[in-house]
């Protein structure tokens, strides 16, 4: 499955905004979790425009989460980057429709609050 930043950011804090399933999915060490390059440019930029504070830099923080989490890193291939000029408009954010292109092509579940992106026809696992 693939984290969209909003779940790589409110599993290590626990945050009640990450529900419960979600939370026991990221947990299962059965599932093999990914996160995108794409999110952790999202997160560095905005570490850098002071829009999230994550008390460290986030090369730290992303370091850390991921080996500690056992979060596989995806990269952003050509056609993940390219696949995007294909998707309807139904999202703005160039991060989430990057997510959207790689659950895609990858074949992978997205564990995302954001239920905007069901109307790409991603697996979106949340509830």
């Amino acid at each position: 499955m693939l984290l969209d930043t909003h779940a790589l950011l409110w599993f290590p804090d626990d945050d009640p905004q990450l529900v419960p399933t979600a939370k026991s999915l990221i947990e299962d060490p059965a599932n093999r979790k990914h996160v995108s390059v794409a999110t952790c440019w999202e997160i560095a930029i905005k570490a850098g425009l002071k829009k999230l504070d994550l008390g460290e830099p986030a090369i730290t923080f992303l370091t850390r989460e991921l080996a500690t989490n056992r979060f596989e890193l995806l990269g952003i291939e050509l056609a993940h980057a390219t696949f995007v000029e294909t998707l309807p408009p139904h999202h703005k954010d160039p991060f989430d429709r990057l997510l959207v292109a790689q659950a895609l092509i990858d074949n992978l579940p997205l564990v995302s609050a954001d239920t905007i992106l069901d109307q790409y026809g991603v697996t979106r696992l949340w509830k």
